[in-house]
């Protein structure tokens, strides 16, 4: 594994892990890595200093810092990686699925029965509205809702 100290087009400094620097070119290149704090993908290498052991010291092996376990729910903060995640996924349902606001779960059902257009929706639910539609063997997921990049 190799460490970067990368850095986004708005100057955000952030760390990365990568199996080697063809890793992390292949990676930049196609857009896969974003900055934690904006969500960037104009990433680049930051200037680093070299982890140089003294004479007659071996160098310590490097691995990436553990994640600390983190409940949102709980009120824990999210980290910024997951939450540059759930915001680019936020994008993409908006731009490519329909709001139907608190009646997700009557046109799930109309969808799943033939009803309506087959399409991907987003709404609220409650619930036991979730629990519900899952009864009836219809397939949703609950995402965790953040803000906008823009917001």
């Amino acid at each position: 594994m190799i460490h970067y100290q990368l850095r986004c087009d708005a100057a955000h400094e952030f760390d990365g892990w990568f199996a080697n620097s063809e890793g992390f070119e292949s990676q930049a290149q196609r857009g896969l890595v974003a900055c934690p704090v904006c969500g960037d993908t104009k990433v680049t290498r930051a200037l680093m200093t070299p982890g140089i052991p003294r004479k007659g010291e071996k160098a310590p092996e490097a691995a990436p810092p553990a994640p600390a376990p983190v409940s949102p729910a709980a009120g824990g903060a999210i980290p910024d990686a997951v939450r540059t995640a759930l915001q680019r996924l936020r994008q993409e349902v908006e731009a490519h699925c329909d709001y139907v606001g608190a009646d997700f779960a009557e046109e799930a059902r109309r969808i799943h029965h033939g009803e309506a257009e087959r399409r991907g929706i987003y709404g609220e639910s409650s619930e036991e509205e979730a629990a519900s539609l899952a009864e009836e063997g219809i397939d949703i997921a609950r995402i965790p809702w953040v803000r906008r990049t823009d917001s």
